[in-house]
């Protein structure tokens, strides 16, 4: 049996952005017609202030099963490094036997994007041309890739809490897309008036709030994934069409639904379905221009399942990373 590596490098290269976007609608359509095993994801704290954590899971196509195993150190991002660094590790469905072992940090920062890509494209208004980014790291980054994939966006604005960095962070993807970005000065001028918001901070409390939003408006709330911790307020959940990637996870683990639950502002149906089952048709997404949609994302272990079979696949058609006989 040959066991192929491949590295942050080799992922980067063979993942771009719009292709990884195609995956993602491939695997969230899967995800949504029950061909997909994902239990919720778990893990532990260290004591080195960091958190160890692991998703297994099965796709039915391609065929594949394996899981995620990350550490996430928050305080990496200070350093200029990944806060999830690990490895996707892939078996083949017939003997079980594994055959790829991919870096997870490359795969979760681009495919986490790109799944918001894909929700931006079936629940934005066609005509949006403003962006606002809220954060600035590796997130940030790909979030702006991703939405270029989709929307003719000619005006990003750049939110966080740090204005220099802000400032070089606007400096620098401008440089690399081409394409006015713009560092404001706090959260609520950066989101009003734009037709598209990404939050990808991390922050613990709300750095949205209802109040601020204005119809016609679509969210990726992206930067939170554990219960107690959320971006964006009870009032901006309740005024917003809710879609999320697994609704049993939403339940579970999204404390932006859980809190405005707990808040008596709305209850489990304000759930209106998963992004796959837009993307098939069995659940209507925006209907109208006035609508305000929100896409919660926790992250699915099928979509880095798909992404790293695909890389694997143009990896070996390439010739690309490190082989092992066992």
């Amino acid at each position: 049996m040959e066991l192929r590596v491949i590295g942050a490098e080799q992922v980067i290269e063979l993942l771009p952005m719009a292709e990884c976007i195609e995956v993602m609608d491939g695997a969230m359509r899967h995800a949504a017609l029950d061909d997909a095993i994902m239990p919720l994801r778990v893990g532990f704290k260290l004591p080195e202030d960091g958190l160890f954590g692991w998703m297994p899971g099965y796709l039915g196509d391609p065929p594949v099963f394996g899981a995620k195993l990350v550490g996430v150190f928050e305080k990496n991002f200070d350093l200029g490094m990944h806060s999830h660094n690990g490895v996707v590790a892939l078996f083949e469905t017939e003997h079980g036997r594994p055959f790829a072992i991919v870096d997870a940090a490359e795969i979760t920062a681009i495919r986490t994007a790109a799944a918001s890509g894909l929700a931006t494209r079936l629940l934005a208004r066609p005509d949006t041309t403003s962006l606002a980014i809220l954060g600035y790291g590796v997130q940030a980054q790909q979030h702006i890739a991703a939405m270029l994939c989709v929307r003719d966006f000619t005006d990003v604005r750049v939110w966080g809490r740090s204005a220099d960095k802000a400032q070089a962070f606007c400096t620098e993807q401008a440089a690399r897309h081409g394409v006015a970005i713009t560092p404001f000065g706090s959260a609520r001028a950066a989101i009003d008036g734009a037709d598209v918001i990404c939050t990808v901070t991390g922050s613990p409390t709300p750095i949205v709030l209802g109040d601020w939003l204005t119809p016609g408006q679509h969210i990726n709330a992206v930067g939170t994934s554990f219960p107690g911790l959320r971006e964006l307020d009870g009032r901006a959940v309740a005024r917003s069409l809710l879609f999320v990637d697994l609704r049993e996870g939403a339940l579970a683990q999204a404390g932006e639904f859980q809190m405005a639950r707990d808040e008596g502002l709305i209850d489990d149906d304000h759930i209106l379905g998963e992004i796959g089952e837009v993307a098939l048709g069995r659940v209507e997404g925006r209907t109208n221009a006035e609508d305000i949609t929100l896409y919660k994302s926790l992250g699915l272990v099928v979509q880095d399942l798909a992404a790293a079979h695909h890389v694997y696949e143009k990896a070996v058609a390439r010739d690309v990373g490190v082989t092992a006989k066992f």
